[in-house]
C-alpha cells in the first residue's frame, strides 16, 4: 500500500492522525507543532512577518525586521556665485556692489531734483544738479508740471532753388513734422533722430531767440546753424531742388494748433492754427561745403577712370 495513503499508518503511528504527543495539530521536523512556535514569537516579542516560514527561528525573524545601517554620508554640493570666492575677493564684491548702489541711488536723487519744483535743496545746490545732469541726462519735462502743452506744433520748411537753367524758384512748404509722425507711427522701434532731432532743434531755436527772432548769445547763433543743416538733409531728402538744382536759401514756419479740450471740461478754445514765419537764411556756406566736397568726389572718379 502507498506509504501516503489516508488509511496508512506509517505517518500518523498508533493512535491515529493527531498522534500521542500533538492532539491539535501536526508537529514539525523538530517536534513542535505551530501554535507553539506562534507562542514563542509571541513570549519573545518578535512580530510576525509576511512570508516568513513558520519553521523561522525567532533571531532570523528579529534581523529580519531590522532596519539597515545608514550608508555613507554624500558629498554636499559645490559653492556657487559670491559664497565660491576666497573671504577676500567676497569682501571686494561687497564692496563694489555697495559702491554701484550708492552711484545709482545719488543718479536717481540728483535727476529727480532736476525735475522737482524749486525747493530749499535745488536752491542751495542747484549748480551741483545742473553739472551732473547736463548735458547727458538732461529732461525738458516737469514731474510736476500743473499746465501740460496744450498745442501741437508743426515744423515746415520751403527754399529758394537755384535750377540747372540758371532761374530762381520757390518750393512749396515741406510739413518735416508730419514727415517724422508718418515714419514713427506704426513703427514699434523708432529711431532717436525720427522723434527728437526736429522737436528738440525747434525748442532749442525758440528758447535762445527773441520775439522778434533775433539770436540770443551764441546758443541763439548755434541754433540757426542746427536748422540750416537739418533743412539741408531733409530737401536734399526729399529732392526738392530737381536735377542739377541748388538750394540757395531756406525759410522755416511754425504751425500751432490748440488741443481740443474734452466735452465735459466746458472749456472753449480756437482752433485756426497761427503761424510763425521765421526770415529767409542763406545757406551758401553749407551748399559750397557740399559742391566742394562734390566736385572733389568727381575729380576722384574721373582720375580713377
Amino acid at each position: 500500500m502507498d506509504a501516503y495513503d489516508k488509511g496508512s499508518d506509517a505517518r500518523h503511528g498508533q493512535d491515529g492522525p493527531g498522534g500521542p504527543d500533538r492532539p491539535g495539530g501536526e508537529a514539525d521536523s523538530a517536534g513542535t507543532t505551530a501554535p507553539e512556535a506562534a507562542g514563542a514569537r509571541e513570549a519573545a516579542g518578535v512580530p510576525e512577518v509576511a512570508g516568513v516560514p513558520e519553521v523561522a527561528g525567532a533571531a532570523e525573524v528579529a534581523g529580519a525586521a531590522q532596519p539597515a545601517p545608514p550608508g555613507p554620508a554624500q558629498p554636499s554640493a559645490p559653492r556657487t556665485g559670491v559664497a565660491a570666492l576666497s573671504p577676500r575677493y567676497q569682501v571686494g564684491a561687497v564692496v563694489a556692489l555697495a559702491v554701484v548702489a550708492v552711484a545709482v541711488c545719488a543718479h536717481i536723487g540728483l535727476v529727480f531734483l532736476h525735475v522737482a519744483p524749486s525747493n530749499t535743496l535745488t536752491k542751495q545746490h542747484g549748480d551741483v544738479v545742473d553739472e551732473w545732469v547736463f548735458p547727458e541726462f538732461e529732461q525738458n519735462w516737469k514731474l510736476f508740471a500743473p499746465n501740460p502743452l496744450q498745442q501741437n506744433v508743426s515744423v515746415q520748411v520751403r527754399a529758394e532753388v537755384s535750377t540747372a537753367g540758371g532761374e530762381i524758384r520757390t518750393t512749396g512748404w515741406y510739413d518735416l513734422s508730419a514727415e517724422d509722425g508718418r515714419a514713427i507711427d506704426g513703427n514699434p522701434l523708432p529711431s532717436h533722430t525720427q522723434q527728437n532731432e526736429l522737436r528738440r532743434a525747434w525748442d532749442f531755436f525758440v528758447a535762445s531767440h527773441d520775439s522778434d527772432d533775433r539770436p540770443v548769445g551764441l546758443r541763439g547763433t548755434l541754433s540757426e546753424t542746427y536748422l540750416r543743416r537739418i533743412a539741408l538733409l531733409r530737401l536734399d531728402r526729399d529732392g526738392a531742388a530737381g536735377p542739377g538744382g541748388v538750394v540757395e536759401r531756406v525759410q522755416y514756419r511754425s504751425r500751432t494748433t490748440n488741443v481740443e479740450p474734452p466735452p465735459w471740461s466746458g472749456e472753449k478754445v480756437s482752433d485756426r492754427p497761427t503761424f510763425r514765419e521765421l526770415p529767409w537764411w542763406s545757406v551758401s556756406a553749407e551748399t559750397r561745403g557740399a559742391k566742394s566736397g562734390q566736385a572733389g568726389q568727381a575729380a576722384r572718379d574721373g582720375g580713377a577712370a
